[in-house]
């Protein structure tokens, strides 16, 4: 079977989210904002789309006393995500290219 792009996770800062999460177990709210350089809103709506189609698990908790949030892909997500990057692989190599140069 060809590997197929996710429509799920094919947005710009869906893929930056889920690829930031596949290289984890979890992620602090924090983290993934500041190292995406995006807006408290803009990853709450991204995340909740992500945590809607099963792609990612929100754990809320506190520290202390200050509330937190933490993201992590669930097994499903990370297949998605692997599928997605092959399909993007597959894509780039139709044009000879190597995706990534020696």
């Amino acid at each position: 079977m060809t590997p197929q792009l996710d429509p799920i996770i094919h947005a710009p800062t869906k893929l930056q989210i889920v690829s930031l999460l596949a290289a984890a177990e979890e992620a602090e709210f924090a983290f993934v904002r500041d190292s995406l350089d995006i807006s408290d809103s803009v990853l709450s709506k991204h995340a909740g789309a992500l945590e809607a189609a099963g792609y990612v698990k929100i754990r809320k908790g506190h520290v202390g006393k200050r509330p937190r949030t933490w993201f992590s892909l669930t097994h499903q997500g990370r297949a998605a995500y692997r599928e997605h990057v092959a399909a993007l692989q597959a894509i780039v190599a139709q044009s000879g290219l190597s995706v990534f140069p020696s």
